[in-house]
């Protein structure tokens, strides 16, 4: 099956790390904003055995915002994912260092405003 190509940009427009673990479902592009949405990829978590995890589900969606491409905002959905424990019923999940600390922006991109700017500038809540 062929490979949306909005899809095949989008993945390379992401951090390796994220490519890796996150699966892009969708593209959606407009006169403003090109989102991507993310899915975590069903691989388990590092320490549980096989079979001991079963998927139940993500979490709220968390939009990270990125580098602008040819003008239009960039945001990224990001849906993690939820496992229960099979021996113990907990629910577990990774934990994700995608975002710089206090914003709602990629660490790449907040390092390059805050080296252009010597700041983070605050744009607001996302839509």
């Amino acid at each position: 099956m062929k490979k949306n190509p909005y899809i095949e940009l989008a993945e390379c427009l992401l951090p390796e790390e994220m490519v890796e673990y996150f699966e892009v479902v969708k593209v959606e592009k407009t006169r403003e904003t090109l989102d991507v949405t993310l899915e975590e990829r069903d691989t388990g978590i590092d320490g549980y055995k096989n079979g001991q995890l079963r998927p139940n589900g993500f979490h709220e969606e968390s939009v990270v915002r990125d580098y602008p491409v040819r003008g239009r905002k960039m945001s990224f959905h990001v849906k993690r994912r939820r496992w229960v424990d099979a021996t113990t019923g907990k629910s577990v999940s990774r934990q994700w260092d995608l975002v710089a600390e206090g914003t709602r922006f990629s660490k790449e991109f907040a390092a390059f405003l805050k080296g252009m700017l010597g700041q983070i500038p605050d744009y607001g809540p996302l839509s």
